[in-house]
């Protein structure tokens, strides 16, 4: 046993390094390092980038390469070294079936996208809406495109022959199912529910809205939605204090993430950006109706906070402001999904486990064991994001509103926002307020909004892991002082909060780890991160986002009331349509987008759904078979329970003429794009 003791520890020692030296393919090292490596000053002092990671731009950390140091940039890595180095455990080059997500990426980001970069050259906004709808019907004729990416990549490229190709999209379903979805204000709320970022709805807690930024800066702190606006708006549903007491409004809120941004961002070229918040109403059928937006903009070159309070209208004027106030809200959202709700909220915070996994728990362990499927390829997946995605210059930057301070922002969310305690669904959903605490609701938690789909599908989802984990944790730690008395795990979780996430490690809200509820509590929070949440804002990015009217990424004109010439008004008066394209995104950037949504909404042929397979280590020991069995058997009823709530009338949230019904945390899919499919782990 002590020798057996003594390999574990050696075993691990080597898989820590010493932290020098720079890390080759066949290395098997994991050891932490700050985002250094997103800009490339060696290219263009225009690509270099802040270090995100440490006090000035607290961040995750990722796995150390220890390429050289920039020549300009002492701070930065080069990033003249491909592929980025990742531990060769994590690498599946060399498996031919699993390489189809990244495969399939790598194809997109550097053949594909390249070739509609040149093939819409000169061309802006799309003149027409009909001319959107001939991505899809026609597709946009390009120079011959190799066969092996025509190949590896048959939903995009089509028609291929020596004199010419076409890149043609498959038409998304909120499309096929509802031409005009993306229009109606009804569609706009419930995708807060039921759509691609489902966790940044809030509940109204207190009035008057109200900034916490220095008002020296940025302006008057209230909100311009005032009780009046609101009681308009409700009309005679109920008085103003009655919908706040009971719990009637509800918010999306990007104004104190975003305003700080505005006037940087504005300096760019070809976007601009507001602090904004969307007021909204729950009505008596359990539906969100919206009440208001407000677009902020802060002081700036010697003129005064700009502010202004949109809701729905009647009139030609008013309807149309309206719209365009929609489309910036959606730019803002679609950021937050990309950059928060999506990489960092998964992808980002996941790599400092799967590294304290391997320095801290020896192959053998319990936990090692327990975890391992819901890390494969993520570290992979993020190698690649850093290459091409969210580097500088990247698709991100090109394509989102913020522009080069994607990543700057999203340092800024994860200082502000994010905290291990509310990652688990049940603390997310109570920390927003659309949930309280109820020891007699089926799941422990009494929503707000009782037609939620991702929080009545996720609470199924999250409460089956959480009991695969109790069984699982309780069967090999009997006793509560063997949690504390576990060296190797002990080390593993302090690596975790100290180094992994230590930019936050002094925060009071960290879980203690010393029982063995502890223990579930923190291995349930990543299991549900890993599977459920990445799934939830992931595989339904191209149904919702690919006709990009529904999502646009970006707002690249100003309101036309907030300054307006003359001539500007005008135009908006006489084509208000125009105004409208021409603030949506650019030929290329729309065409980019889509590009890579369809890849990563798409389930690899091999996908490793949860539940489905038992790992043979869990197969060995007849306990812990019986409780995967039980797990497996639970998600299975899951199928059945989506389908009848999908198909129920009174759930007007996900049932009803033209809705795509949520089935995004339905456990099991074919592969391709389906929208539906939970896999363990962070694969795309």
């Amino acid at each position: 046993m002590y020798a057996l003791k003594s390999l574990r520890a050696e075993d691990l020692e080597s898989l820590r390094g010493n932290g020098e030296g720079q890390r080759k393919s066949q290395d098997r090292i994991y050891d932490y390092d700050v985002y250094n490596d997103l800009g490339a000053p060696d290219l263009s002092i225009s690509l270099s980038r802040p270090v995100l990671g440490g006090e000035q731009h607290p961040y995750p950390r990722r796995c150390r390469t220890g390429r050289p140091m920039s020549t300009k940039d002492p701070l930065s890595e080069t990033r003249t070294i491909l592929p980025f180095y990742i531990p060769c455990d994590e690498d599946f080059s060399e498996i031919k079936t699993v390489q189809f997500g990244a495969r399939t990426l790598y194809s997109v980001l550097h053949a594909v996208i390249p070739i509609l970069k040149s093939a819409l050259s000169g061309r802006d906004k799309f003149p027409l809406f009909t001319h959107i709808d001939l991505l899809f019907n026609e597709g946009v004729n390009v120079p011959p495109v190799e066969g092996g990416i025509a190949s590896a990549l048959p939903r995009l490229v089509k028609g291929v022959e020596t004199a010419k190709a076409v890149i043609k999209f498959e038409t998304p379903e909120t499309l096929d199912r509802d031409k005009f979805s993306w229009f109606r204000d009804e569609e706009f709320c419930r995708q807060m529910l039921a759509g691609l970022n489902p966790c940044s709805i809030q509940l109204v807690t207190e009035w008057p809205l109200m900034s916490k930024l220095d008002p020296e800066i940025y302006g008057p702190p209230e909100s311009a939605i005032t009780k009046e606006i609101v009681q308009q708006e409700i009309g005679g549903c109920m008085t103003f204090d009655e919908a706040l007491a009971q719990k009637k409004l509800f918010i999306l809120d990007f104004h104190d993430l975003l305003l700080p941004y505005v006037n940087k961002v504005r300096q760019l070229e070809g976007t601009t950006l507001y602090g904004s918040r969307t007021l909204l109403f729950l009505t008596s059928s359990g539906t969100l109706r919206p009440v208001a937006i407000e677009l902020t903009r802060p002081p700036s070159d010697g003129k005064p906070q700009w502010k202004h309070v949109y809701t729905p209208t009647w009139d030609a004027t008013g309807a149309w402001l309206w719209k365009l106030a929609k489309a910036h809200v959606l730019s803002h959202d679609s950021a937050y999904h990309q950059l928060v709700s999506h990489w960092l909220r998964s992808h980002c915070v996941t790599e400092p486990y799967i590294i304290a996994t391997n320095r801290h728990l020896s192959q053998m362990h319990p936990i090692n064991r327990l975890l391992v499927p819901h890390f494969r390829y993520t570290m992979q997946i993020n190698a690649l994001a850093r290459l091409a995605l969210i580097n500088a210059g990247g698709i991100i930057e090109s394509t989102f509103a913020p522009g080069k301070y994607c990543m700057q922002l999203c340092s800024d969310a994860y200082d502000q926002l994010w905290r291990f305690d509310h990652e688990a669904l049940p603390a997310d959903l109570i920390s927003r307020g659309l949930a309280v605490e109820d020891p007699t609701a089926p799941h422990g938690v009494k929503l707000a909004i009782e037609d939620y789909p991702f929080a009545n599908d996720g609470l199924l989802i999250f409460d089956a892991i959480k009991q695969w984990a109790a069984s699982y944790v309780n069967y090999y730690y009997p006793q509560a002082n063997l949690v504390e008395s576990d060296e190797e795990l002990q080390a593993w979780w302090n690596d975790i909060r100290t180094v992994g996430h230590g930019d936050k490690k002094d925060e009071p809200w960290w879980p203690e780890l010393k029982t063995q509820d502890d223990l579930i509590r923190i291995v349930s929070t990543i299991m549900w991160v890993c599977s459920g949440h990445h799934s939830a804002v992931n595989f339904g990015q191209y149904d919702f986002a690919g006709y990009f009217p529904n999502r646009p990424t970006i707002a690249r004109t100003k309101m036309p009331d907030e300054d307006p010439t003359a001539e500007d008004w005008q135009t908006f008066l006489k084509r208000p349509e125009d105004v409208l394209l021409s603030c949506f995104p650019s030929q290329i950037q729309a065409t980019q987008v889509m590009s890579v949504l369809d890849v990563l909404s798409s389930h690899s042929p091999d996908e490793e759904y949860i539940g489905a397979n038992i790992e043979p280590a869990w197969e060995a020991e007849p306990a812990i078979k019986a409780a995967f069995e039980e797990f497996q058997g639970r998600l299975n009823q899951l199928e059945g329970i989506i389908d009848l709530r999908n198909s129920d009338p009174l759930l007007k949230n996900r049932s009803g003429a033209g809705l795509v019904p949520y089935q995004l945390l339905k456990p099991y899919s074919e592969n391709g794009v389906t929208g539906k499919g939970v896999p363990n782990s962070i694969s795309i």
